[in-house]
């Protein structure tokens, strides 16, 4: 082996699409590389005997800010256990500042800069084409070959760092499509990417740097689909910064894969919603549930900031087309927000927040601001009193306009926001409660004090536990509230915790089903033979099979209008009349049987079928 290409991910299903391109390159040229992949939990003294055993002839390590820390430490740790080993960097984290970089790790031969296909390969050549001495690569007696690559920072005779010459960037037409065998990457997300480059120039992001926009030619990217649909590979997401940047690419992309849907690969793509137009949204309209997911980075809707950041966004359009996706109940959203913006208070970000929350995404990712090297933030840091942390992932701590404390308070919102509305497993809960609170910000903050204060944060909760933590918070919360109703509550939690698993063991906030055992049981007895309700496919199952997918549940108010399933129907009982709830004992007939099918669930959010009954059908 001559190369060994190090990738340390931040977890395992995660690859890393940039070592695999630059060997896909240099194997194409007839270079002998080898691929390792770790990730920032493995443990140092496995990945540094692993990497010692391969002895390779020289190693290169992908850096970011995830795993900069990591790598740091595993070459120093390899430098003393293979002295004469060059070790090279590469990526975006030490792209930028490469000269202080190899200051501050001398036991590193050299960093190759920005897109590094053709450097690697000529870097790699080199080692081939030379039989280096024990020793000689890693002092740096080769430098005289290594200074006529361009795209390097290497150290001249004295020691100091000096950078070759500037690479001229490559047509993505001459990269090599990274993937052979899709049984490598079983159970992992696959990158790819038809762009390099971004229009945009958000002060905060790198891709706002290289401002020339590529892309790869759409035969090649068809071609290249093709191998994904016959793979039946689970997910592919496409990294290109802003995926629809150019309408007539993005859209025959779209167009390809509605057309060749294998019925299981997903497709995930960054966009900016406000430039969705109506033959987009007349694509998506005749695709599958799942095929696609959209991501849209909103970041913030205080103009102020927006244009702080150098950010180019039209918030009404990018709220408009979020609601017209949405409506199509076939597309995951997902749109993220960021902390710490210049111009942005805490009252500011709460508007951001519900303002985004509106917007009813799939999932909102509330991110905090990470000052990179390299940006036009980073330049600015002092103009907007950033104070952020010195290592990586130099994430914010106070701003000129948010205090520490206010970070601490997001910081619990995120943490509160991620296991109760990201999990997607309190969907028609959330759904009935939020109106009894202020705004959804004032939720999520008075929820996350709620649960340090109680000590839910103090221990690892499982899923009941989750869901006794919210019924405990809105008991005390919401108790005197008009409208309030802690039977509906029970239900609601019930619902939303079927949706996803059946009720091995009931907690206790699952209602009675005692006196229902033999309407659910004359239910499925009947069904086997008539298939009234789950059609052809129950006549061929016997009793056992269907009650085996199956979760019966008998509710007595009508949750499914609070999931919006079925907005024209509403609850039976009339939630102004506190003595409503007693109606279900005289008026048996008043209520639904909910039946949880787990054999069929959605493609976007993996929730049961719910078959929904009135109980009026067997009376």
């Amino acid at each position: 082996m001559q190369f060994l290409l190090v990738a340390v991910n931040a977890k395992y299903i995660h690859s890393n699409l940039a070592v695999y391109s630059l060997s896909a390159y240099a194997k194409a040229k007839g270079l002998d590389t080898e691929i390792a992949e770790y990730t920032i939990n493995h443990q140092m003294e496995s990945v540094l005997r692993d990497i010692y055993r391969k002895r390779p002839r020289a190693i290169g390590f992908s850096c970011y800010i995830w795993n900069m820390d990591f790598i740091k430490e595993l070459a120093e740790e390899l430098h003393k256990l293979l002295p004469q080993v060059p070790i090279w960097l590469g990526g975006p984290e030490v792209s930028w500042n490469p000269e202080e970089r190899l200051l501050e790790m001398p036991f590193v031969t050299g960093i190759m800069l920005g897109e590094g296909e053709e450097t690697f390969v000529q870097l790699a050549a080199g080692y081939a084409s030379r039989s280096c001495e024990a020793g000689n690569c890693a002092s740096g007696s080769c430098e005289a070959w290594e200074a006529e690559i361009s795209g390097l920072c290497i150290r001249d005779r004295l020691g100091n760092p000096v950078r070759t010459a500037k690479r001229e960037l490559l047509s993505m037409d001459s990269l090599i499509f990274p993937y052979q065998h899709m049984s490598d990457y079983e159970n992992r997300i696959i990158y790819y990417e038809t762009s390099r480059g971004c229009p945009f120039s958000c002060s905060y992001c790198l891709s706002s740097v290289e401002k020339k926009l590529r892309f790869r030619s759409l035969s090649l990217v068809f071609e290249e689909l093709d191998f994904f649909l016959r793979e039946k590979t689970a997910q592919v997401k496409f990294v290109d910064r802003t995926f629809n940047c150019r309408h007539e690419h993005a859209y025959a992309i779209w167009k390809y894969i509605l057309e060749h849907d294998n019925g299981i690969t997903n497709f995930h793509f960054e966009i900016s919603a406000d430039l969705l137009r109506e033959e987009d949204f007349a694509l998506f309209a005749g695709m599958r549930q799942g095929l696609i997911q959209l991501e849209t980075g909103v970041q913030t809707t205080n103009p102020e900031t927006i244009r702080a950041i150098g950010r180019t966004m039209n918030l009404e359009k990018v709220a408009q087309n979020t609601e017209r996706v949405r409506r199509g109940h076939n597309i995951h959203q997902h749109l993220d927000l960021i902390a710490g913006l210049p111009k942005e208070d805490l009252n500011s970000f709460k508007k951001s927040f519900n303002d985004v929350y509106a917007m009813k995404p799939d999932q909102l990712q509330l991110g905090f601001l990470k000052v990179l090297h390299g940006t036009r933030m980073e330049r600015e840091k002092k103009e907007h009193g950033l104070v952020y942390r010195t290592h990586p992932a130099y994430e914010i701590l106070y701003t000129r306009w948010l205090s520490y404390d206010d970070i601490l308070q997001l910081k619990n919102v995120e943490e509160t926001l991620e296991e109760y509305y990201n999990s997607g497993q309190f969907t028609v809960t959330l759904s009935y409660i939020m109106p009894f609170f202020e705004t959804p910000f004032d939720f999520y903050v008075r929820f996350g004090d709620f649960l340090r204060a109680e000590g839910y944060r103090d221990v690892n909760q499982n899923r009941v536990g989750r869901y006794r933590a919210l019924r405990h918070f809105l008991k005390e919360t919401l108790r005197e509230k008009e409208g309030f109703f802690e039977e509906l509550l029970d239900e609601l939690l019930t619902f939303d915790y079927c949706l996803r698993e059946k009720l091995n063991r009931v907690p206790e906030f699952v209602p009675d089903q005692e006196k229902w055992k033999k309407l659910t049981a004359d239910f499925f007895a009947k069904e086997i033979k008539e298939g009234r309700w789950f059609g052809e496919e129950a006549l061929d199952l016997s009793y056992r099979q269907l009650r085996g997918r199956c979760q019966p549940l008998v509710f007595r108010w009508n949750v499914m209008a609070y999931a919006g399933k079925f907005p024209e129907m509403k609850p039976f009982c009339n939630s102004s009349d506190t003595k409503a709830t007693h109606l279900y004992d005289k008026m048996p007939s008043s209520g639904w049987l909910a039946v949880f099918d787990y054999e069929n669930r959605s493609a976007l959010d993996h929730n049961a079928n719910v078959i929904w009954i009135p109980l009026a059908e067997f009376i």
